[in-house]
């Protein structure tokens, strides 16, 4: 008789340790995917510049339409997924990426090509759909906020795993096909079109909320904003300094929230509903995102020069490709690390100085950088610290929003970390393309040996940067409440 009642309850309730145990490993493919995609054409650039009959600069293009499309879409795909069933819109998204990967294979040109590669950027939103389904699920067991940390964590080291094999694919399978470009674009394609049938048939929908709609004049207004701060920073980042227009692109952009603001705290089912962003569990992790984003999507290019910088100038490490990308894996594993030690952090303290933590890991390293940058050990260590705040913060960010929104907003909520990232990041790349190439002239003029050597105090500018803003971002989580992102009890 006393048995029947937890029973019941054990029939009702998933165990914690099984609600996402399948759930996990279908995920695990689909990031393993993405970071595939992330990595594999890396080392292909110089290749595919040649191939498409193009300069060196205008691959920059393709990144800016890429993150153009990444941040317009993803809070939209987000918020359907929370109307409609998350698996659905990850279906659609990848459905939607797999068209863009193959059109790479047949494009010839730069147009096609350009075209392509921005729409492929639909792979961005699968992770904030993936932690949206696995809060989901957890949420029917009280473990919510701990389940879709440790999920968030196996899921980052699979986007970097995946990143990590990209890397090394991309130029040996250009190798193995005889220099020939369509066939070796052929391989992400098939990766893509294969991680659809493993989302279709190894992952279980969520249970979408009724009575839904979809804000179509707010996502016009925030659409709109955010093409113009993107586009004013891409222009920024092409044109210098002196593009006079780019200026007036973002000063619009940022008027654009004005009556988006005014019009969604009117609506009763907004596109992104302010007073739930406005909540101290919820605006420091956006804004952490758009700070982490500065380090983490700008400052590895200029990283990655200063390897490269022969020594002789005063300053660089003079590494050739092959120990570059030793210094990349090295970070990329770090980051692995971070993520798996974040959710083992969280259980001990509490998941608010976890994420603390994790950012000061991020400021400490770059800072790091301003007396120890000579040797080559020193920047190893720098970026192994980095690394380790970054990884745990990926996975984080979007973990927490979730934990942090109502019932039928986690997908928006763990979109948003995902857009502020994208525009910190953007805004970080055109800064600091335009600190380095100012330091050109600064190097050139003070004798430097390489004519296209920046200096040393725009790289110093630059790690500046990301340290203070890891170091603002771990501020601003001190105004988070201590028992924020914990799980709540479960109710009878």
């Amino acid at each position: 008789m006393t048995t029947a009642p937890a029973s019941s309850t054990s029939q009702n309730v998933p165990r914690a340790g099984s609600v996402t145990f399948g759930l996990i490993g279908f995920l695990f493919l689909v990031e393993i995917v993405s970071g595939i995609l992330q990595g594999y054409y890396v080392p292909l650039i110089s290749d595919l510049v040649k191939y498409l009959h193009i300069r060196d600069a205008d691959f920059n293009w393709f990144e800016a339409a890429q993150l153009l499309v990444a941040a317009l879409t993803v809070p939209v795909l987000a918020k359907l997924g929370d109307m409609f069933g998350h698996k659905r819109i990850l279906l659609i998204s990848t459905v939607l990426t797999g068209l863009a990967t193959w059109a790479l294979v047949f494009a010839d040109n730069f147009v096609l090509f350009l075209i392509a590669w921005a729409l492929q950027g639909f792979y961005t939103v699968w992770l904030p759909l993936e932690i949206a389904l696995i809060f989901d699920r957890g949420r029917r067991t009280g473990r919510g906020p701990s389940q879709t940390r440790r999920a968030a964590g196996f899921l980052v080291v699979a986007l970097e795993t995946g990143a990590i094999v990209g890397a090394l694919l991309g130029g040996r399978v250009f190798g193995w096909f005889d220099h020939n470009v369509p066939l070796t674009l052929m391989i992400p394609a098939i990766a893509v079109t294969l991680v659809f049938f493993a989302v279709l048939f190894g992952v279980p929908e969520s249970t979408p909320l009724p009575g839904r709609r979809l804000d179509i004049v707010g996502f016009s207004i925030l659409t709109v904003g955010l093409l113009l701060i993107t586009s004013g920073l891409t222009f920024l980042r092409l044109n210098g300094m002196t593009a006079w227009w780019a200026y007036l692109l973002i000063v619009a952009g940022i008027a654009a929230f004005v009556p988006f603001a005014r019009y969604e705290l009117r609506q009763d089912d907004p596109a992104i509903d302010l007073r739930v962003l406005m909540q101290p569990t919820m605006w420091p992790v956006q804004l952490t995102a758009a700070l982490i984003g500065i380090s983490l999507l700008g400052a590895q290019a200029p990283l990655s020069a200063y390897a490269g910088t022969d020594p002789a100038n005063g300053y660089g490490l003079g590494l050739d490709s092959g120990d570059r990308s030793t210094l990349i894996g090295v970070y990329l594993i770090s980051m692995i690390i971070g993520a798996l030690f974040f959710p083992v952090l969280s259980r001990r303290l509490t998941p608010r100085v976890a994420l603390i933590g994790a950012a000061f890991l991020v400021a400490i390293g770059y800072l790091l950088f301003l007396p120890l940058h000579l040797q080559v050990w020193e920047v190893f260590m720098n970026m192994f610290i980095a690394g380790l705040g970054s990884g745990a913060l990926v996975g984080a960010m979007p973990a927490a929003a979730a934990a942090a929104a109502p019932l039928g907003q986690t997908g928006i909520a763990a979109a948003l970390t995902n857009t502020t990232k994208t525009i910190g990041g953007s805004f970080a790349s055109a800064v600091f393309g335009i600190v380095l190439a100012g330091g050109v002239i600064s190097a050139v003029s003070s004798g430097a040996v390489s004519s296209t050597a920046s200096s040393l105090a725009g790289y110093m500018t630059v790690w500046v940067i990301c340290g203070a803003g890891a170091l603002v971002a771990a501020v601003l989580l001190f105004f988070v409440p201590k028992l924020a992102f914990a799980d709540a009890a479960l109710p009878a």
